[in-house]
């Protein structure tokens, strides 16, 4: 086996890791969707299970990425993204970045909204930035209410509790990157020349 496979063989379990729990699931949860017994899924998390085709398509598919980036397939030298769009709480994600840990970029589609009740607030670890591309963007953040139009963008801490809803009555669409680790965007500007 080279080293190169023998690398990426190391990679799986961490990265399958940092990715169950950026999702905030358990073990068990992880279990009751694939079929794979917890157990399973702990030791090949710690790296004490190879990885085979037949534990890595159920998560595939529960985690909504494809295989070559849940496992972590060096790169053939194709620098495009192939987004593969998918929907979660009636939103539609598609991934601009590879990358299942650091920084992550989505181009997000939210439906006109059916009622106008507040979205719900939650909070996570991380750090956020949203763009809005077109439509109108509400945020609800801790005790703020705004709405943001195309041309804005919006910065926060996702611990603070936050929700987006549509304010409008069309699709908005924004650009969201968003770091678990807390990552915070570093704008640089040129000095002006005169």
């Amino acid at each position: 086996m080279n080293d190169d496979f023998t690398a990426v063989l190391s990679e799986v379990g961490p990265r399958l890791h940092a990715l169950r729990k950026h999702r905030g699931i358990t073990l068990t949860q992880l279990s009751d969707t694939t079929g794979i017994s917890t157990s399973t899924l702990s030791r090949l998390e710690s790296g004490n299970r190879k990885p085979t085709l037949e534990l890595m398509l159920p998560l595939a598919r529960a985690y909504g990425v494809p295989l070559d980036e849940l496992v972590g397939a060096p790169q053939t030298g194709d620098p495009r993204v192939h987004p593969r769009p998918f929907t979660r709480h009636g939103m539609t994600f598609i991934p601009l970045t590879r990358d299942i840990g650091g920084l992550r970029a989505f181009k997000q589609i939210m439906p006109v909204a059916r009622t106008s009740a507040a979205p719900e607030q939650r909070s996570h670890e991380g750090y956020e930035w949203l763009y809005v591309l077109s439509g109108r963007l509400r945020l609800l953040l801790g005790d703020h209410d705004v709405v943001l139009t195309p041309g804005e963008a919006a910065e926060f801490d996702t611990r603070t509790p936050h929700g987006f809803g549509n304010a409008g009555d069309q699709p908005v669409e924004f650009l969201s990157l968003f770091g678990a680790q807390g990552e915070r965007i570093h704008v640089r500007a040129r000095p002006a020349t005169g």
